[in-house]
């Protein structure tokens, strides 16, 4: 399916980026177009920087798709979110102040979205490389577009994304208790989930996605770099799945922790890392897809209403999945794995290790990471920073400071964890602090936007 583009004469660009581009000279970027191929399942997103003319692919597999008339509003409005969504990647090169659309662009609605979007979850990638989210352009505003007020069938089925941690486990965990298929999912092809892929009964699905290769030549230019808002550029992209495939929910396993802050900058603004993984944004892209896609498609996380510490001591009771997760990121980039299951050095790896450490022995965990990383005294500043101290959490997927010290409060408590240097070490740094109970943190509770037939599932 494509849409044909008219091309506005409002701005002449020249045919490619200038030799002696650097992000300081960015000044234009276009939303050129993008089309779904149903023979190939291949969509295609085209952006213009400063004349540097760049094309993302994304691969849906089941193809070739029939794709029947009273299916291609929705298949538009799907087409749109992630054309508009994904261009976040590019667009941040060079935060270029003068944004244009070749064709119909979003409504006065959608461009407050994107706007919200572009600034909250860039602001970790502003705070980092010292700019003002608020100086960000506003998005052109066009006419306003119709709701989706009509709508086809869905088959009662979940895409279950897999990230291949603790978390999308868990989720599985539940969701398989229900009498409804499930098929799990994965964006691009990291190895390890493929393994659990393989491991999962019914079907696992490999989305592949490849970005343009002219990032890279931007980025020997001196290219501004940083973290993008990616789970909501793969919920994009698992939303246009959803409705080609015929699935009626889209489950994630983001939890309540990702809510927090990392820090609240000299503003008074919260930079949150995982801002796409917020109730915040969950609800943000729940109301754009009822809205403009299908108001009967439901993107929701199931763990919403859960700590990571409730998480873990529920990952804890599934051991049939401890010799396969990795909560590392060093395990999933585009480009191939960093390292084998488990860096040993990173928050996330300390995060999970710490939060694990109350619900099983030393030993499992070292059967798990290779080794007892709260027995080695040198990683004690790493897992210091998650505690937050200094009212800063690491810029990273962990749980919130208040978890990390109920963790170790309740270390200390236990014979088998006490005397290892890092629990003591983090126990004497506690000292004078008041540390919430570890059972009241393992509670269900807070918002959440779950389908009401799901709460008590979940």
């Amino acid at each position: 399916m494509t849409r044909a583009k008219r091309r506005s004469p409002v701005l002449e660009l020249p045919s490619e980026v200038p030799a002696d581009w650097t992000p300081d000279r960015s000044h234009h970027f276009v939303f050129r177009s993008r089309c779904l191929d149903p023979r190939t399942g291949e969509v295609r997103l085209d952006y213009v920087l400063d004349g540097l003319q760049l094309s993302e692919t994304v691969v849906i597999p089941g193809a070739p798709f029939e794709l029947p008339a009273e299916h291609r509003a929705a298949i538009e409005g799907a087409l749109d979110l992630l054309h508009w969504v994904a261009g976040i990647s590019y667009w941040k090169a060079g935060c270029p102040n003068h944004i244009r659309f070749d064709g119909s662009g979003p409504d006065a609605w959608q461009s407050r979205w994107l706007d919200r979007l572009y600034r909250e979850g860039l602001a970790e990638f502003a705070y980092r490389n010292r700019l003002d989210v608020d100086a960000f352009p506003h998005f052109p505003v066009g006419p306003d577009r119709p709701a989706q007020t009509h709508a086809f069938d869905l088959a009662r089925r979940t895409l279950v994304p897999m990230g291949g941690g603790k978390d999308s486990l868990v989720a599985w965990a539940r969701l398989s208790r229900l009498d409804e298929p499930l098929a799990s999912v994965q964006i691009g092809r990291s190895p390890l989930i493929l393994r659990i892929g393989e491991v999962l009964p019914g079907e696992h699905l490999v989305i592949d996605r490849r970005l343009d290769p002219g990032l890279a030549r931007l980025n020997a230019m001196g290219a501004l770099n940083g973290h993008v808002p990616v789970t909501a550029i793969n919920a994009s992209i698992l939303v246009l799945t959803a409705l080609l495939l015929d699935y009626h929910r889209v489950a994630f396993a983001n939890e309540r922790s990702a809510s927090e802050a990392s820090l609240i900058d000299t503003k008074g603004r919260a930079v949150n890392h995982q801002f796409s993984k917020s109730l915040e944004f969950e609800r943000m892209l729940d109301a754009w897809v009822r809205r403009f896609v299908h108001p009967e498609l439901h993107v929701f996380s199931v763990l919403r209403r859960d700590r990571e510490l409730a998480i873990c001591r529920e990952f804890s009771a599934l051991p049939e999945f401890h010799g396969l997760f990795s909560s590392c990121n060093r395990n999933f980039h585009l480009d191939g794995p960093r390292v084998q299951r488990w860096c040993g050095a990173c928050p996330k790896c300390h995060f999970v290790y710490l939060c694990l450490a109350p619900f099983m022995s030393p030993e499992a965990l070292r059967g798990i990471f290779g080794k007892d990383l709260l027995a080695d005294p040198d990683l004690s500043p790493g897992f210091e920073a998650l505690l937050a101290l200094d009212g800063v959490k690491p810029f990273e997927c962990v749980g919130e400071a208040e978890e990390a010290r109920a963790a170790v409060r309740a270390l200390a408590a236990q014979s088998r964890w006490a005397a290892h240097p890092v629990v003591e070490h983090l126990e004497a740094r506690l000292r004078g602090y008041s540390v919430a109970d570890i059972d009241a943190l393992c509670e269900a509770g807070g918002e959440q936007n779950l389908p009401g037939e799901l709460i008590d599932a979940a």
